[in-house]
């Protein structure tokens, strides 16, 4: 049964520990997972593939003939667990990746998130980078939306007040974090942006909305997002006890965390303050 396989209960177990951390209320995020070509073998036999094809509204030519496990367009992440038919499904790209169809789940009218377009160009983007790129995550995380009212939306600023928040962020996401302004949500104009962001980063995030994670496996991806946002918490508390940090890691702290660590770091974010 495909609810019993293990990458359907780690996807299920990762939406829910987001939802547990208050990054979903009502139906916000979304998550989606591309299956190995072993796990469509394990399931095929119960996938429907009668169901017509609906446009993507963007082309992932590198992602055609692949199939994805998404959450549902206006379902909630707290259903995931005990309503997961109606809130989550498996969808098959055509081979000209212009195109999906419905092939498991979603009952009862579902269809897949309204950000299945900035989801599939994320994918395309880092399966072109490294084909052992299976996950994309988007979640409201509170603190980092509420730092992109009070930073600059920089990649640079974003990416040293974090690194200086916790000394394993520039371990867990060394490459830095992409900052885009705000832009209307599930539009292909955000897709675009997003996709760009993924070329140079695994975090992007979107000002006044929230995250996308992208990752390798379920754990190292939530892992990021957590971290990211943990590193936001402390900054906003800091910044809520005073606009001026009395000590901090500095330039040459870091470049010996990632001597120490076997991490490369760009230089572009040890400026001097």
């Amino acid at each position: 049964m495909i609810l019993e396989q293990p990458f359907v209960q780690s996807f299920i177990q990762m939406g829910t520990d987001g939802y547990d951390l208050g990054w979903h209320e009502r139906n916000g995020g979304n998550l989606s997972y591309r299956l190995k070509p072993s796990e469509v073998e394990a399931v095929k036999l119960e996938l429907n593939r009668n169901n017509p094809w609906t446009p993507i509204g963007v082309q992932v030519e590198n992602l055609g003939g692949e199939h994805f496990l998404v959450t549902g367009s206006g379902r909630f992440f707290r259903h995931l667990s005990d309503r997961p038919l109606e809130s989550l499904g498996l969808i098959e790209l055509d081979e000209t990746g212009r195109n999906y169809r419905i092939v498991y789940g979603f009952e009862n009218g579902g269809k897949p998130t309204s950000e299945l377009p900035s989801h599939l160009m994320n994918h395309a983007v880092k399966v072109a980078i490294n084909p052992d790129y299976r996950i994309i995550y988007h979640a409201h995380t509170t603190n980092l939306i509420a730092l992109t009212f009070v930073l600059p939306l920089q990649d640079e600023v974003f990416t040293r007040e974090l690194w200086e928040m916790a000394t394993e962020c520039p371990v867990v996401f060394p490459e830095g974090v992409g900052v885009i302004g705000w832009m209307v949500p599930g539009s292909i104009e955000i897709a675009y942006a997003t996709s760009n962001k993924m070329k140079d980063y695994d975090l992007a995030i979107w000002a006044h909305h929230g995250t996308f994670a992208a990752g390798k496996d379920f754990d190292t991806t939530f892992g990021l997002m957590h971290t990211a946002e943990k590193a936001a918490e402390i900054l906003v508390k800091v910044l809520s006890m005073s606009p001026a940090k009395a000590q901090t890691i500095q330039p040459q702290d870091f470049r010996d965390v990632a001597d120490a660590f076997g991490v490369t770091l760009d230089e572009r974010f040890l400026y001097t303050k």
